[in-house]
């Protein structure tokens, strides 16, 4: 199998980078923002709007796809691409953290995970064979295997039987991995305990992936220990291969993580955000069904080119998020994941040119500008 992941270049005043992954379904230039389409959608936009805002890949969840509409269909449709109609790479998360997060509805042993799902009670288990076999028939470019995510204050002692699992997983995940024109990436565990970090990240370089993932983070901890584990985590793992920072997703917190050398990020926050009028700006956060907005025919962003700000006012934003109208919510979306994916492709040409550091600053100067209502 071809390599997945090329450096391509170092900043020479930080450690961000540069790099190319390349998946049967296309490359993806690094870093990158993978917009997520938990069901085999990003709500509310479609696959051209995506693409036409400059996606390059998408995330499926493979715990919600196995309940709906189920493996079988998916097959029947040839594969996820096909059924989704969604031509570029696509990467399916395992479906750990949904099922860990449904604390009361499961429960975990070595062998796997019994969960009841959320959607009409019944009763499944899983384990992580099976998650690879689920994977396999979905067809993604890209799959995880299960791993168990512990929240935030976690103690030592149930952090470290988390990252064991994590770990036994992992090589059963990899040992029945076929490939075939799909990659796998080891999930990094440990809470928030280097040691238990360093640990974890040594063994399963033994096992050996495809690319790494950073997990359990963005569990309710404090933004100074978020970062610690972020830059220990991204030391650790080796330079020739991805790393990929699991469902964080403010600005700050992806402009700190390409600053660690940080190449993957995923998160819902751009479309959850816009379905209730936040959007992203290059001047900070604005909530556009504020008042302030009744009479301002400004674009939502005067330096932004996506469809949204090149042809609505955020007068008329406002009006249709007080008329209710489905239309704003789409359109802020749009617009989000847009801000998204042009911030990476700023960020990519600012390593390119060793100048990182000078676009993170300036960044930071412009994006907390406090707007009157902000």
């Amino acid at each position: 199998m071809n390599k997945l992941f090329v450096l391509q270049h170092k900043d020479k005043k930080s450690k961000a980078r540069t790099g190319r992954l390349s998946t049967p379904h296309g490359s993806i230039d690094t870093p990158c923002f993978m917009p997520v389409g938990t069901q085999g959608t990003v709500k509310t936009l479609s696959p051209k709007e995506l693409t036409d805002a400059g996606a390059q890949i998408m995330l499926s969840n493979t715990y919600h796809l196995f309940l709906r509409p189920g493996v079988k269909v998916i097959k029947r449709a040839g594969c996820l691409h096909k059924f989704i109609s969604w031509d570029k790479p696509i990467l399916t998360d395992s479906g750990g953290y949904q099922i860990f997060s449904l604390a009361l509805l499961r429960k975990v042993n070595d062998r796997g995970v019994e969960f009841q799902s959320h959607i009409d009670g019944l009763k499944h288990f899983l384990t992580p064979e099976d998650i690879i076999d689920i994977q396999a028939t979905l067809g993604s470019d890209i799959a995880m295997p299960l791993d168990e995510c512990v929240q935030y204050p976690c103690p030592k002692d149930q952090a470290a039987v988390a990252m064991e699992r994590t770990i036994n997983w992992a090589s059963r995940s990899r040992a029945v991995f076929k490939g075939d024109g799909q990659y796998l990436f080891g999930i990094l565990q440990g809470a928030t305990y280097e040691d238990l970090r360093r640990d974890c990240c040594d063994r399963l370089l033994e096992i050996g992936f495809d690319g790494y993932a950073i997990g359990g983070v963005s569990v309710g901890e404090p933004k100074s220990l978020r970062y610690n584990i972020m830059q220990l985590s991204a030391d650790l793992l080796p330079e020739d291969s991805a790393r990929y920072l699991m469902g964080v997703g403010l600005p700050e917190d992806i402009i700190a993580g390409i600053d660690c050398g940080i190449d993957m990020f995923d998160c819902v926050v751009p479309t959850r955000y816009g379905r209730t009028g936040t959007a992203f700006t290059s001047i900070g956060k604005i909530t556009i069904r504020n008042s302030p907005y009744i009479e301002d025919f400004l674009g939502l962003d005067p330096n932004c080119r996506c469809y949204t700000c090149s042809n609505f006012s955020r007068a008329y934003l406002r009006h249709l998020f007080n008329t209710d109208e489905m239309l704003g919510l789409r359109l802020v979306s749009l617009h989000n994941v847009y801000f998204y994916l042009e911030l990476m492709r700023r960020a990519r040409e600012a390593i390119n040119q060793d100048a990182f550091t000078e676009f993170k600053k300036d960044f930071f100067d412009k994006y907390n500008t406090k707007l009157n209502n902000s």
